[in-house]
């Protein structure tokens, strides 16, 4: 056992504990230390960077497209804008939102500019997106930049930005058929996401919203760095984003100004087909639009307006517009008959003006009555009781076969996204969606295109193409190739044959020469078509629509040229027309006028 301390001893004590205390905190404080900074200092060096950078995504300049002669119809432009950047700002000493709200001010009345930022807007761009310039103007035109560059460009913390921005060259030519770009939601890409977008444009509608990951290219990204308070102090790396790829259409633009000139002042489509390989040469709609009018968006006066017209100019009705046939729909029934019901051609039938079915009598146009005709001259005069006497004999089943195969009641595959399918009803149809069975009126209806059954411009068009090069149904195709970036020369697309009808040659014979009698011979309904010189041959047609007692019809015409050697397949419809003969026949008279105006050999470009 120790012995007590003596009160000598406790002083001393009590100095080797504290200094025993002290060793120990210094030694733990060094623990402390070298976890900190040995063991752990990666660690948090990591956190610090993660907070003090910042990472930007930037677009790529989107692709462009050309048509089949190499004229650009979608491409980019600068555009230039005023911009603030807050940092160089807070360097010249302002800081706060109401001097920068102040300079905004200065720079309205330097540059004769109305302001288009107000408090709000420099307060969520300060709390949110710091780092970024601030853009006060943007699509600057020559003036605002002359102003710019006498008034404005020695103020401290303002430059000009300069964006890319999506331009259509031709204006509204093909604009449903291009359709159009808007702004681009944020998106991430991979497993770091970005802080800040920097405005992107994406595709909503037709080419542009179908190809839109092939035009968009891919992004590249900035990294910056920030300081405590936020602002941007200096930028680490940049990666440089691709553009995107470039598309050769099949449109030529001569003929599709043709095809829009025909309908000039009309309401319809018009879509012209090359019949050798099914490549579109123009896709026409009216009323139009001009693309330009959404970019950078579209001002919600105007969206309004165009959801307003009741013409509905946003609808491409050659592609997505369903319309009753009428008698363009009766080379079908003739090739049915024909083909898979054993009609002969030289059987007649007698046209006293209409046919009576118990109660109800289905009328020929031709009051008059047309008299005894074999299967040709029934196209020629477009006779309706030679096809109702056709179609209640042969039935509608081998009818719906044969308009199956030429592609009716389906999507042609267009590269479009908003293709319609149409509609071909039939005895299954009507009993699944009616729960009614087909009936002899619906027959006769049927049989002169009118009734349930709808199809689109683009369908008849094919169709056309097809009796035109002898059952060869091709896909319509819109791009001719593609170009990725970099790249000297497009990828050529492929061209698709849908399917080749086995028809008889004969029998196409009656059915091609029925249709040049419609154009050429001197009754033909077609006739106002005609052109000197060139044979053509072709289907005029008329369905009504709306309430009877209103009066509305729809005008046909569908046709190729030359007779002989078809170069084009044309189809046009027209709303609140007279008929297919008298109101979209001149049409097609124009349009094949200018067609040979650009060739006269009738050489597609």
């Amino acid at each position: 056992m120790s012995p007590p301390l003596t009160r000598s001893q406790i002083p001393f004590l009590r100095l080797h504990l504290l200094i025993a205390g002290m060793a120990a905190t210094g030694i733990l404080l060094v623990a402390m230390l070298w976890r900190i900074q040995v063991a752990r200092g990666p660690r948090y060096e990591h956190d610090l960077a993660l907070q003090s950078l910042r990472r930007i995504r930037v677009p790529g300049m989107r692709g462009r497209m050309f048509d089949r002669h190499g004229m650009a119809l979608a491409d980019n432009r600068p555009s230039y804008a005023v911009a603030l950047y807050l940092e160089e700002l807070r360097l010249a000493g302002r800081r706060s939102s109401t001097e920068i709200e102040a300079l905004v001010k200065e720079l309205s009345e330097r540059l004769q500019l109305p302001p288009t930022l107000t408090r709000q807007d420099i307060l969520t761009h300060q709390r949110l997106r710091l780092p970024l310039p601030l853009v006060a103007w943007r699509n600057l035109d020559d003036a605002a930049l002359a102003r710019w560059a006498e008034r404005a460009a020695d103020l401290p913390g303002v430059g000009l930005l300069i964006e890319a921005e999506r331009m259509y060259p031709q204006g509204a030519l093909a604009g449903h058929t291009l359709g159009y770009v808007g702004r681009a939601d944020p998106v991430q890409d991979g497993d770091q996401p970005y802080h800040y977008h920097l405005p992107e444009m994406e595709g909503r509608r037709g080419l542009e919203r179908q190809f839109d990951a092939l035009l968009r290219g891919q992004p590249g990204g900035r990294l910056v760095r920030v300081d405590v308070a936020g602002f941007r102090h200096d930028d680490l790396g940049v990666r440089a984003p691709e553009a995107g790829a470039d598309l050769l259409l099949t449109l030529d633009h001569r003929i599709q100004a043709l095809a829009e000139e025909a309908l000039a002042g009309q309401v319809g489509a018009a879509v012209v087909l090359d019949p050798r390989n099914g490549d579109v040469l123009a896709l026409a709609s009216a009323p139009g639009f001009d693309p330009n009018l959404f970019v950078p968006r579209v001002s919600a006066a105007l969206w309004r307006e165009l959801l307003a017209d009741e013409d509905k100019p946003l609808i491409h009705r050659a592609a997505a517009g369903q319309y009753p046939p009428g008698s363009t729909f009766k080379p079908v029934v003739a090739l049915a008959g024909l083909e898979l019901a054993g009609q002969r051609p030289a059987t007649r039938y007698d046209c006293p003006g209409y046919i009576q079915m118990g109660r109800r009598r289905f009328a020929c146009w031709y009051h008059a009555g047309h008299g005894s005709l074999d299967m040709r001259q029934s196209l020629q005069h477009s006779c309706n009781v030679y096809y109702y006497r056709l179609a209640l004999e042969i039935g509608p089943e081998p009818i719906v076969r044969m308009a199956e195969r030429l592609g009716l009641g389906a999507r042609t595959g267009i590269e479009l996204d908003y293709e319609a399918p149409g509609l071909l009803p039939s005895p299954t149809w009507k009993r699944e969606t009616q729960g009614d069975a087909w009936r002899e009126g619906d027959t006769c209806n049927f049989s002169i295109g009118q009734g349930a059954l709808t199809v689109t411009p683009l369908q008849m068009a094919a169709l056309t193409a097809a009796i035109a090069n002898g059952g060869r149904l091709y896909r319509p195709r819109l791009v001719q190739g593609i170009r990725a970036p970099e790249a000297e020369r497009f990828v050529e697309q492929p061209i698709e044959l849908s399917r080749r009808m086995a028809w008889t040659p004969a029998h196409l014979d009656i059915i091609r020469g029925g249709m040049r009698d419609v154009v050429m011979a001197p009754r033909g309904t077609g006739r106002l078509a005609a052109i000197p010189g060139i044979p053509a041959a072709g289907k005029t047609g008329t369905a009504q629509y709306g309430r009877l007692e209103a009066g509305l019809k729809y005008g046909w015409m569908i046709a190729y040229i030359p007779a002989e050697h078809p170069r084009y397949a044309v189809a046009i419809v027209v709303d609140r027309a007279l008929s297919g003969g008298s109101t979209v026949a001149p049409l097609m008279r124009r349009l094949f006028e200018g067609l040979f105006a650009l060739h006269p050999t009738g050489e597609a470009g």
